[in-house]
């Protein structure tokens, strides 16, 4: 990257070409009537049973894959949460729920963001999603995108392009899921200390952006106690998804989570 330097006080550096599809993210999201939630959900259960086994056996389980297993059933109880609209004016109701997650790669000495889907999440043990995360952050290039050379190059698309393949996909839910899967996560978390929440730029009818873990007093029998919680944004498209099963998604999930859902298979 050519860096050029200037006498007045300031650098100007050319704009990462592979951020153009951020933007885009921010493009499609525009027109969304999103509806957001804000949980706090105990993991101090789940983070206790990783600690453990991580002092026990060496071995780290991430606690992504344990919140995207969650996740895959929380959705479960009630697919309708993470159905996509075609061009028909129809909901698209899918039985496999595909996460879509973020996991920070180099490219060209650049930190970017890779996407990449989970598939089929609610039929799939924390161990086995944890296998994958794990071969994706040692192997970045077996990712279904990296492994595309369309989409390894689709930032080297003119703009106008780029957006008029958006739309087209966007308008079939079977090539949506496909390219982008049905509910999104981002943990923004992972980068920093202390609680909070993060809101972002959200394209799926579903996405969860984890925030930071802090401990806090917590009632636990009658019992103030010191917990760890965990800050939750739940994101919904209110064309497609009311209030009242949105609400019902969150208490299950909250519930899974905090009742280390899965865990049982990795300990």
């Amino acid at each position: 990257m050519n860096t050029y330097s200037s006498k007045a006080g300031y650098t100007v550096e050319p704009y990462p070409r592979l951020r153009q599809l951020v933007t885009d993210a921010g493009w499609m999201g525009r027109h969304k009537h999103m509806m957001h939630g804000l949980l706090e959900v105990d993991v101090t259960i789940p983070r206790r049973i990783l600690r453990t086994r991580k002092e026990r056996t060496g071995e780290k389980i991430s606690f992504t894959a344990f919140i995207v297993a969650c996740v895959g059933r929380a959705v479960d109880e009630d697919l309708h949460v993470q159905g996509i609209r075609n061009w028909r004016n129809q909901v698209v109701i899918f039985e496999d729920v595909d996460v879509l997650i973020t996991i920070e790669i180099d490219v060209d000495g650049q930190k970017f963001p890779l996407v990449h889907p989970l598939r089929a999440v609610n039929r799939r043990t924390v161990r086995n999603i944890h296998e994958e995360i794990r071969r994706l952050q040692s192997q970045p290039e077996s990712s279904e995108g990296v492994q595309t050379p369309l989409l390894n190059h689709f930032y080297l698309v003119p703009t106008f392009l780029r957006r008029l393949t958006y739309r087209f996909v966007n308008a079939n839910p079977h090539w949506r899921k496909r390219f982008a899967g049905t509910v999104a996560l981002t943990s923004v978390g992972m980068f920093g200390h202390g609680g909070g929440w993060g809101l972002g730029m959200p394209n799926h009818n579903l996405s969860l952006a984890l925030g930071g873990i802090a401990e806090k007093p917590g009632v636990v029998k009658g019992r103030i106690e010191i917990r760890e919680f965990l800050s939750v944004t739940l994101s919904f498209d209110h064309d497609v998804v009311d209030g009242a099963p949105a609400a019902r998604f969150a208490n299950h999930f909250q519930t899974l989570v905090e009742s280390a859902y899965g865990l049982d298979s990795v300990v």
